[in-house]
């Protein structure tokens, strides 16, 4: 685990409502005495944890997975604060590029050019937490400026 998230205070910001999705996946129980910080630590990677990833090969499946339980948990987000349904779509090439998009109604509200997904993490919780809330905002900006295309 990080060392960063060992003395974290308390999680705030976007990060609760990954921590929901992540929890919302554990069908079986197993993750219910893991600490909020615990599941968030795959999510946070320093500039040496990068290096260590290898980028030649298939991105790793958890990786892909826990890319897209942080579009989930952006997309509700976004959901809850503007009161209107958005959903992801990715399209990954197996080296570890492609797209990911927010969509609501026929309104594209995040469009996000993936590079390097192997090394898919944030360098501390803050920063996760930060470039979510700019993509919140981008999101909910757009759906604020063109409401009749997000309703369609």
């Amino acid at each position: 685990m990080p060392e960063d998230l060992i003395d974290a205070p308390a999680i705030d910001g976007f990060a609760p409502a990954l921590v929901r999705q992540v929890r919302a996946q554990d069908t079986h129980g197993h993750w219910e005495k893991k600490s909020d910080v615990e599941l968030l630590a795959p999510y946070i990677l320093d500039k040496e944890a990068r290096r260590a990833i290898p980028i030649i090969g298939d991105p790793d499946p958890d990786t892909l997975w826990r890319l897209e339980l942080y579009y989930g948990a952006l997309c509700l987000e976004i959901e809850r604060r503007t009161r209107r349904m958005v959903q992801p779509m990715m399209k990954m090439s197996h080296e570890g590029f492609g797209r990911m998009v927010l969509i609501a109604g026929r309104l594209v509200v995040v469009n996000k050019s993936l590079r390097d997904v192997h090394r898919f993490g944030f360098d501390s919780l803050e920063k996760l937490n930060a470039e979510a809330e700019k993509l919140i905002v981008q999101a909910s900006d757009m759906i604020g400026k063109f409401p009749e295309v997000a309703d369609y």
